[in-house]
């Protein structure tokens, strides 16, 4: 395997309602994020919470890159998660959205998290998550984990059967095959606006190049770097400040260093956008609050 991650991950998937009624309605400041920038999650609520605007309402604390707990979780979350779960007994990760009246956690699920802080939250910034898009941006979510960053893990796979990663190989392509036809006619993914499907997209190009893409041979990090209106639509979007400010490549590559479990191929020495270019200034490796 190229990298692992976490297994016993929990889920809390409370969402926030438009009135008090739902039990978790939207007010300004009682609610946080806690997010660690190196996890291709945090990144994409990272994104959408500056899209958005919402510096002065959804207060952030920023985690170390490369998880301090063992089995994978942040000690700083500990408390949360046993305030949420008698007895935790998994890892205490990152995204997590939490209430500030009550100590508890109310999300750690990243779709509902972007959804709710798009409709519920969301203030004047761009309308991410209109209504008749949602199978839309579902759709595109599911070509990224299945079409791309699957298909990108198993084709850098040292071992097992090549023609099994010849046929990971082939998958991951036609993916980035579909995505360069459609930027062809237009600017975003789905249509002319920005949506939640753009900053899912945009950070599982990220990932392709800053992680899968050590693994993967020369060759193979040719062709896919052989879909040009796709990383012109990567760069661009990283020059824009909600996007590119918010990457830590170096905690990016700690954190892959940190669960790789395996070899670098020729690849890794074959970059296919100038990340550096666009990203913040310094790690997020102490803990940061804004808010």
């Amino acid at each position: 395997m190229p990298a692992t991650s976490p297994t016993a991950v929990p889920s809390f998937r409370s969402r926030i309602g438009r009135d008090a009624r739902s039990g978790y309605y939207a007010a300004p400041h009682r609610y946080r994020l806690h997010l660690s920038l190196s996890c291709p999650h945090c990144l994409q609520i990272a994104v959408t919470h500056s899209l958005l605007g919402l510096d002065d309402t959804l207060p952030v604390t920023l985690l170390p890159a490369v998880p301090d707990a063992p089995g994978g979780g942040h000690r700083i979350l500990r408390p949360l998660y046993e305030a949420s779960s008698h007895q935790h007994p998994g890892p205490a990760v990152a995204p997590v959205l939490s209430d500030n009246w009550t100590g508890r956690i109310v999300s750690t699920h990243t779709p509902d998290i972007l959804r709710d802080m798009a409709r519920q939250l969301g203030g004047h910034g761009p309308e991410l998550h209109r209504r008749g898009t949602e199978e839309a941006i579902e759709a595109v979510g599911r070509l990224c984990e299945q079409g791309i960053t699957g298909a990108a893990q198993r084709a850098g796979q040292s071992g097992g059967d090549p023609s099994a990663r010849d046929t990971a190989l082939a998958t991951l392509l036609r993916a980035l095959d579909v995505l360069e036809w459609r930027l062809s006619s237009r600017e975003h993914v789905l249509d002319g606006e920005l949506t939640l499907a753009d900053v899912r997209l945009w950070v599982t190009l990220v990932q392709l190049d800053t992680v899968h893409r050590h693994h993967l041979d020369a060759a193979a990090v040719d062709r896919i770097t052989d879909h040009p209106r796709l990383w012109a639509y990567a760069r661009r979007l990283a020059a824009h400040p909600a996007f590119g400010s918010h990457l830590d490549l170096d905690g990016i590559a700690r954190r892959h260093h940190a669960h790789c479990r395996g070899r670098e191929a020729a690849g890794a020495a074959v970059q296919i956008v100038d990340w550096a270019a666009y990203a913040r200034p310094e790690a997020s490796e102490p803990v940061r609050q804004s808010g």
